[in-house]
């Protein structure tokens, strides 16, 4: 620095005792967030803290195991109490116990906040790099609402530490800025890599393949980012535009996964908030030229996470109902997340071309026991509303409820719950008024989505997946079969036939996965695509024989669609532990013919009252 700027910096240069011992009792000071908390200044403040008469304590909500935290009890209320500005629900014992200081809030609008003195600063403390030779000093791993409070506040005292990375982007705070500096080397606050639920990688491979190449992600912190990182480590040219920058993405950017190229704004540049990680992924932020970071009024701004294209929001929830009401909370292994920017994140994404927001909900929680998917969450849980929510992920499958009636939600919210619950919800529903009395789940109560069956394909540039059949799928399914031609039907169904109602089609879509299988070929938008064709197994446990029936839209066939449906059939069937299957269709259907005679298998053809018989065993291959 400057002979001038070295002056001014060690002229107000003090103690941290000495640096408390400016802030006066009645007055409102805030801390540093999230894993940018400056804990040294902390462990003074709560040191003098029996000096001070009701002085506030404003930050992000952090860990219960804090000093603050831990001193800003019932007996030290009149010394200090905190006020936590938190968006989420507020079910842990710790978060409950204190609710009454709970200030929800989206992240987006906390900086406003301070800069219009609505809720007026008198102190900042936060926690900088050293300066550089300008004099500027970055805020490092927490920049989020703390350059709102340090352009706010009235003093502020500043904790200078060489670990704390010096971040680019609009990061910076100046020394002429500072009125106080402590100087005290000591690690920035890190987590170790957040242990995963059991479903994580489930989980995340549904999430993969609601990722296109070239997206731009969000993710929030939780407890599946392993599982949705190997999900999208064969992904191409992701970008990154997040609240938060978390050791996953550090990995996606090392095997070139993340590239940014293709954001349609801020290209080439990773732009988050603020980092919480390892001490490895704070070496990796440090002077990197490809990241940046930026206050939350500009990260969470909705209208400026809607400007990138292919914007996709993953964020975990902790419970939702019948409906698509989302509850969110803090956990353990996340304590230093502060406030989430979830709903933020989902209505901008919302808004991308081609953006997507995603929920993730683990279907289970105490080991079990319990469901997180309920029937109707209490009004004091709810973070998303349900006209807010869209794509819904659990190990048992993904659902789209954007559009769809409350029938059709509480449908789908029960196909993603586990098999031991969905019982009791369908009840639920039917008691609530979701749905008809004379709904059922047959075989799918005990049903296990086989997610691995999910496939991509691209025909003459048009995307068709295949999966197995959901009920949600119950609408769709009826719309292919009233758009086959008549022969198509007389060839499917023996007869003619012009009404395909839903209890005549109900075990095309609720099926076990074992003894009765559907595999569908469905183009366009997830939740709203067109089924073009399918396929169904049906066990015949006399003789462990599999008998298979297919149909597809006239102008997909002969492009191969149900040699890949077949082929899926036969590996769900084999998996299955069933021996073969077999067809029973007209002597002229040579496209069925042709199928099986593709198969790798001896094929067998026995006439039974005019119906030509196909048999496929799997333990006699050619």
């Amino acid at each position: 620095m400057s002979s001038e700027l070295s002056e001014l910096y060690h002229r107000k240069r003090r103690t941290a005792e000495e640096a408390v011992g400016m802030i006066r009792s009645g007055q409102r000071v805030f801390i540093g967030s999230a894993c940018g908390e400056p804990i040294h200044l902390v462990n003074s403040l709560v040191k003098q803290a029996r000096r001070f008469s009701d002085l506030e304590i404003i930050r992000l909500i952090s860990s219960d195991r804090s000093p603050l935290s831990l001193i800003a009890t019932e007996s030290h209320e009149h010394n200090l109490n905190v006020r936590m500005i938190y968006q989420g629900s507020a079910t842990s014992s710790w978060l409950a116990a204190n609710k009454r200081y709970i200030a929800p809030m989206n992240l987006f609008a906390v900086p406003r906040m301070f800069k219009e003195r609505h809720l007026p600063l008198h102190v900042a403390m936060i926690h900088v790099s050293p300066p550089d030779q300008f004099g500027w000093m970055s805020l490092g791993v927490s920049v989020d609402v703390t350059m709102a409070a340090a352009q706010s506040a009235d003093l502020v005292i500043a904790q200078v530490n060489p670990r704390m990375p010096r971040i680019l982007g609009q990061s910076f705070v100046h020394i002429n800025d500072v009125d106080v500096f402590v100087e005290h080397e000591e690690e920035v606050l890190s987590i170790g890599h957040i242990p995963e639920f059991e479903s994580a990688q489930t989980i995340g491979c549904l999430v993969g393949n609601l990722v296109d190449d070239g997206s731009t992600i969000q993710m929030g912190l939780g407890n599946t980012p392993q599982g949705i990182m190997m999900a999208l480590s064969e992904k191409n040219d992701l970008g990154v535009h997040s609240q938060f920058m978390i050791n996953c993405m550090m990995d996606l950017v090392k095997n070139g996964v993340i590239t940014n190229r293709y954001k349609g704004f801020n290209n080439g540049k990773l732009v988050a908030s603020s980092a919480v990680g390892t001490k490895e992924l704070y070496r990796f932020l440090h002077d990197n030229p490809a990241v940046e970071f930026y206050p939350s009024d500009y990260t969470n701004d909705p209208n400026i996470i809607s400007k990138h294209k292919k914007m996709v929001a993953v964020n975990l929830a902790m419970g939702i109902d019948l409906t698509g009401q989302v509850a969110a909370e803090v956990m353990p292994q996340n304590h230093y997340s502060g406030v989430t920017g979830l709903l933020d994140f989902v209505r901008g994404a919302s808004q991308s071309p081609g953006g997507k927001s995603i929920i993730l909900i683990p279907s289970t929680r105490n080991k079990g026991k319990d469901s997180r998917i309920v029937a109707e969450l209490d009004s004091g849980s709810v973070v998303v509303p349900r006209s807010d929510v869209s794509y819904v992920v659990s190990e048992f499958g993904a659902v789209n409820l954007f559009g769809k009636n409350l029938q059709e939600r509480a449908m789908a919210m029960i196909s993603l719950a586990h098999p031991d619950f969905r019982d009791e919800l369908l009840q639920e529903a039917k008691d609530m008024g979701l749905m008809g009395q004379k709904r059922t789940l047959n075989d799918f109560v005990n049903g296990i989505y086989p997610a691995r069956m999910e496939e991509n394909r691209e025909y003459d540039g048009e995307q068709v997946a295949f999966r197995a059949a959901k009920p949600v799928d119950d609408r769709r399914i009826q719309e292919h079969f009233y758009n086959m031609t008549p022969e198509d039907v007389q060839s499917r169904f023996f007869h003619e036939k012009t009404c395909f109602f839903r209890d005549d089609m109900e075990g095309m879509f609720q099926i076990d996965y074992v003894k009765d299988m559907t595999v569908v070929a469905v183009t366009g938008e997830f939740g709203f695509g067109k089924v073009i064709g399918m396929g169904v197994y049906l066990l015949e446990p006399s003789r462990n024989i599999a008998e298979i029936a297919f149909s597809v839209s006239k102008e997909w066939q002969g492009r191969g669609i149900a040699s890949v449906i077949i082929g899926k059939l036969i590996e769900a069937a084999r998996e299955n532990g069933i021996a073969g299957v077999v067809a029973y269709t007209s002597m002229t259907n040579k496209g069925m013919i042709n199928l099986f005679k593709k198969l790798p298998y001896r094929i067998t053809t026995s006439v039974e009252e005019d119906m030509l018989v196909l048999m496929a065993r799997f333990d006699e291959p050619v």
